[in-house]
């Protein structure tokens, strides 16, 4: 799917749940879309623009910073976006890279790197549990099902990252008592 499908289905989705500004579209797809999906200021803007020069969003006033609401048009085009087939992203993961070739470095640099990552996903999972109440606090939302399911995704890639986490440190420990890098 090309990536303005993909801006599209953002935009479009965050709207379908309620109107918005675009500096609350824009907040709304960082801190709850977020989690899951990025998508850069650059394209927020120009997609919602494009969005309502072909009418599937409109101003619910017609100042300029009025909120905007997805169209019946826009609620047809969301449906088509969403049965699309798409393909999973190639993954980049920044810390596996330098894991792979962390022979070339002082191991306790590896040892930060992955107590870093513990740290900072658990503080996910943290804000995961966080998430998982507010929704609960309101199961008649029409989309509470599936922030649930959305969530749950989050959540156990979190559980899976901090048992990894803990093994790569345990596993690093063990390899590497009285070791030091190779010289390059």
């Amino acid at each position: 799917m090309a990536r303005t499908s993909q801006t599209e289905l953002a935009v479009l989705g965050a709207l379908s749940v309620e109107p918005m500004t675009g500096y609350g579209l824009r907040a709304a797809i960082t801190e709850t879309l977020g989690q899951f999906w990025h998508e850069s200021f650059g394209q927020i803007y120009p997609t919602l623009a494009a969005l309502e020069a072909a009418g599937l969003v409109e101003r619910e006033e017609p100042s300029g910073s009025s909120p905007r609401r997805i169209t019946a048009a826009g609620q047809a085009r969301l449906r088509e976006l969403l049965a699309e087939p798409f393909s999973p992203p190639p993954a980049r993961d920044p810390l596996l890279l330098r894991l792979f070739f962390g022979r070339h470095v002082d191991p306790d640099l590896t040892r930060e790197r992955l107590e870093h990552a513990l740290d900072t996903t658990q503080q996910r999972s943290e804000e995961f549990a966080r998430v998982r109440a507010q929704i609960q606090e309101q199961p008649d939302a029409p989309d509470a099902v599936y922030w649930l399911i959305t969530l749950g995704a989050g959540e156990h890639a979190a559980r899976a990252r901090i048992a990894w986490a803990r093994e790569a440190l345990e596993l690093l420990d063990r390899s590497t008592a009285g070791h030091r890098p190779s010289p390059s």
